[in-house]
C-alpha cells in the first residue's frame, strides 16, 4: 500500500467491508459522515483498521479535518510514505 491508488483501494475495501458500503459508488469526493452515514465511533474503528493495515500509529487528531474518502487517502499516504 504505497500509491495512492492502493491506499484508497485499501479504503474502498475496509469500507466495504467493515461499514458495508457499495465500493463501486465510492469516489473521492465521497463524504463519509453525510453520504456514508458514518459517526465518530466509526470514524475510530476506520482509523484503527488503518492502524492494522499500515503498521503505523494513526494520531486521531490528524483525522479531525477529514470528511471525504480522498481526505483519508491524503492521510494515510502521508502516513505510509511522511
Amino acid at each position: 500500500m504505497k500509491t495512492m491508488e492502493e491506499i484508497e483501494t485499501k479504503i474502498k475495501e475496509i469500507l466495504a467491508e467493515d461499514f458495508e458500503v457499495d465500493p463501486t459508488n465510492l469516489k473521492s469526493e465521497t463524504n463519509l459522515f453525510t453520504e456514508l452515514d458514518l459517526d465518530s465511533i466509526d470514524a475510530v474503528d476506520l482509523i484503527v483498521r488503518l492502524q492494522q493495515e499500515t503498521g503505523k500509529k494513526v494520531n486521531p487528531a490528524d483525522f479531525h479535518e477529514i470528511r471525504t474518502l480522498g481526505d483519508v487517502t491524503k492521510a494515510v499516504y502521508k502516513l505510509v510514505n511522511g
